[in-house]
């Protein structure tokens, strides 16, 4: 018969190898929010991911500088236990850009993102091609940081969900510090990682057609929605399509 001291020891031990043994499964989903956003701008991505994939992290980045964005990104993979999945949302495609050469990370995902190449910068890649009608509704404060007011928000940041939506996108946005725009990427990982590219084709706030030069750029796996800027938001399912892809690659 065996004794309790025995139990309790056998459990310690199964409790002390379980984790590990489900972490050589894993895959592990980072999700990079745009300007203008924060990590809850991914929240109907979010629920239909953690019913299919192992781990899903979403970052809240500072959004004052690409440096401190990448730093930000740098600990969600780092607390991710299996191989990463990388997806960035608008400026999120450059913060994944950079952050993306990390060993762990083995894709990346850009929605309706900005891939810049190495040694260019987010506002020399929109400067590329003409502005889209939403970059007229952008505001900056005293201080330096980019705003978008209610009714940009609601015409040109996410005209296709609904106005409760809306609303809770203009009160919980990130103020972006207009400088950011301005640094520059020093590695460009879609240059060594497969990359997914989904296309927003009612973009109004990066020029749909800018999107479809960087994804063939970068030789992206590209697909094309016809939604806002933010289709994690309007249309979740297509963006998880493109996710899942990406994971079920590797």
């Amino acid at each position: 018969m065996k004794t309790l001291s025995h139990l309790f020891s056998a459990t310690l031990l199964a409790l002390s190898v379980a984790p590990f043994a489900q972490a050589e499964s894993l895959h592990s989903v980072v999700l990079v929010h745009g300007a203008f956003a924060d990590g809850s701008s991914w929240n109907r991505v979010i629920s239909q991911l953690q019913a299919k994939h192992d781990e899903v992290i979403a970052v809240q980045l500072p959004l004052t500088s690409l440096q401190d964005d990448v730093a930000a990104t740098q600990r969600a993979i780092a607390q991710a236990h299996g191989d990463v999945v990388l997806v960035g949302h608008s400026w999120g495609g450059t913060v994944i850009t950079e952050a993306g050469h990390d060993k762990k990370v083995k894709a990346l995902v850009y929605i309706a993102a900005f891939a810049p190449d190495k040694g260019q910068s987010t506002a020399e890649l929109a400067d590329s091609y003409p502005a889209p009608a939403g970059s007229a509704g952008i505001t900056k404060t005293p201080d330096g940081f980019l705003t978008l007011p209610p009714a940009a928000v609601a015409q040109d940041f996410a005209p296709d969900v609904k106005p409760v939506q809306q609303r809770l996108l203009a009160v919980t946005q990130g103020p972006i510090r207009a400088a950011a725009f301005g640094d520059k990427v020093t590695q460009a990982a879609w240059e060594e990682k497969p990359s997914w590219y989904l296309v927003s084709s009612q973009d109004r706030m990066i020029n749909p057609d800018l999107e479809r030069a960087m994804a063939k750029k970068i030789h992206a796996q590209v697909s094309e929605v016809a939604a806002s800027h933010v289709s994690m938001l309007s249309q979740p399912d297509s963006v998880v399509r493109v996710i899942t892809a990406a994971v079920n690659a590797h």
